[in-house]
């Protein structure tokens, strides 16, 4: 018989079972053990708690382990702290490899690469790219560091060069870069011609013959442009006399203007860069003056008017942006501006002068380089004295940043750090970098970039960088037969055999 307690059509309870309706569920529990559920809940909850808790544990450390940069080599079975390299190379999209093997690729758009997780040893890197030299060093890397080489320019295999102008005697660059001044001579009249070149242009055109300044023969010695490349002060000897003309080359035709009323005795001319109707001229000593050194005159080109200056004992005078350096005769080195209102002593304790020597000035950007005939010296302003760095010195330029001094003699080249590097590889200021050294003669030595040279030894062209890390990388560009050499615009001028050469772009 049906339960009293069970309705019509449900099925009597099992034993062990109750109807009673769960308060906390509401609905029929049908007598089912809530404890027990409750339970293994519980117990599943701690289970999970404790796996998490296992798998924190395990990867934290493991995060903290990677993030510090360390790593498990599988090879050596053994934690590892790898470390990096970093590269940016001229011409872009170029292929590195690691000891022999093929790494990566420098990206197209900045030319730069990072390898990672690297061993820490040695390895020979080898930078390519199809037409241009192989950049090789070898580099270390340090655990959990970053070796950098971020300035390499890869040189082309052949550069291509061209004739430009043909029959060229000599040519000389305009500060500006834009205008080259050609010395030409006919044979056939005996004489010879200033021609101009604008680059911009490509076009050629008379400025003067030698006969406008003489009928006789007449000798080229100086050839200085003004600060804005617009005038040329030329410095010629006649039969009868040296003078001095102005050759204003932005005017058509050029207008060439003697300077008769100079003193043909000056030891130098210099343009005013504030005013270019303007010069300055040291004058030798004479016997009213004594011979400690020249005094400083300013020429007024429009007035054809020399008035004196308070500049006197002069040794050697530099004239950079808007301050006259000058070294006097009793070795104290003085700066003023160009009104002569401000002058300043540099040096507490004078500089010991030889009697028959020569010397020569040269300042730029604060930096004071002087010539002891064939001896350089550089003014340290902390010191406040002249230190000599150099001997045999044949010719020294400043690199476009500034930073950095590259000098030379007839078959060595060195470069003097101005200010400390930061970068790879580091160098303090002061420092000084041995570049190599030649049997055949080195002629002359420009900054390609701030961190190459081009120079010529002998007939060949050659690059030169300044990363002394392993070994100096140096590549023939090109050969020519008595070249001489000018860097501008990223491209060489070679004047071999009466012909002016230049060559594609090198640089990005």
């Amino acid at each position: 018989m049906a339960s009293p307690h069970t309705k019509r059509g449900q099925a009597p309870p099992l034993a062990g079972q109750t109807d009673e309706v769960s308060p906390r569920y509401g609905a029929w529990t049908r007598g089912i053990n809530l404890s027990k559920i409750v339970y293994m809940t519980r117990k599943t909850k701690n289970i999970l708690f404790l796996i998490l808790l296992i798998l924190f544990l395990t990867a934290a450390p493991l995060t903290v382990f990677y993030s510090l940069g360390w790593r498990f080599d599988w090879k050596t079975k053994r934690a590892i702290q790898p470390g990096v390299f970093y590269f940016k190379v001229w011409p872009k999209n170029v292929q590195i490899y690691l000891d022999g093997e093929l790494k990566e690729k420098t990206d197209f758009f900045f030319g730069s690469v990072l390898i990672e997780n690297l061993l820490s040893k040695k390895y020979d890197v080898e930078i390519k790219k199809e037409e241009f030299h192989i950049w090789e060093k070898t580099l270390e890397i340090k655990k959990g560091e970053v070796t950098e080489a971020k300035n390499i320019v890869l040189i082309p295999e052949n550069p291509s060069f061209t004739v430009m102008i043909k029959k060229t005697k000599d040519f000389f660059f305009s500060p500006d870069g834009k205008k080259i001044i050609l010395r030409e001579e006919d044979d056939k009249n005996q004489s010879w011609a200033l021609k101009l070149f604008e680059l911009d242009k490509n076009v050629k055109s008379h400025l003067i013959d030698e006969r406008d300044i003489s009928k006789g023969e007449v000798q080229l010695f100086n050839l200085k442009f003004s600060p804005n490349s617009k005038t040329v002060l030329l410095k010629v000897q006649t039969k009868e006399n040296l003078i001095y003309y102005l050759l204003e080359i932005d005017k058509t035709p050029a207008v060439l203007t003697s300077l008769d009323f100079l003193n043909s005795s000056a030891e130098e001319v210099y343009f005013n860069p504030e005013n270019p109707r303007k010069l300055f001229i040291l004058l030798p000593p004479t016997a009213e003056t004594g011979e400690g050194g020249g005094e400083l005159n300013e020429v007024d080109l429009v007035d054809q008017k020399i008035s004196l200056t308070p500049l006197k004992n002069i040794i050697s005078c530099s004239i950079f942006n808007e301050s006259i350096y000058y070294l006097n005769s009793s070795g104290f080195l003085f700066k003023t501006d160009l009104s002569f209102n401000q002058e300043e002593r540099l040096n507490i304790i004078a500089f010991p002068l030889k009697k028959e020597a020569k010397y020569k000035i040269t300042a730029s950007n604060s930096k004071i380089l002087l010539e002891e005939d064939d001896t350089l010296y550089i003014f340290n302003r902390d010191k406040k004295s002249f230190q000599k760095f150099f001997e045999s010195v044949k010719n020294f330029k400043f690199s476009s940043d500034s930073k950095k001094l590259v000098y030379f003699n007839d078959y060595e080249i060195w470069v003097l750090f101005l200010e400390k590097k930061y970068g790879q590889p580091q160098k303090e200021a002061g420092e000084q970098l041995f570049i190599t050294r030649f049997s055949e003669k080195i002629d002359d030595v420009f900054w390609y970039t701030d961190h190459y040279l081009i120079f010529n030894a002998g007939n060949k062209l050659k690059i030169a960088e300044i990363d002394d890390r392993d070994k100096i990388n140096i590549v023939d560009l090109a050969e020519f037969k008595n070249p001489e050499i000018f860097w501008a615009n990223k491209k060489l001028y070679v004047l071999s055999e009466e012909n002016l050469y230049v060559s594609e772009e090198l640089t990005p």
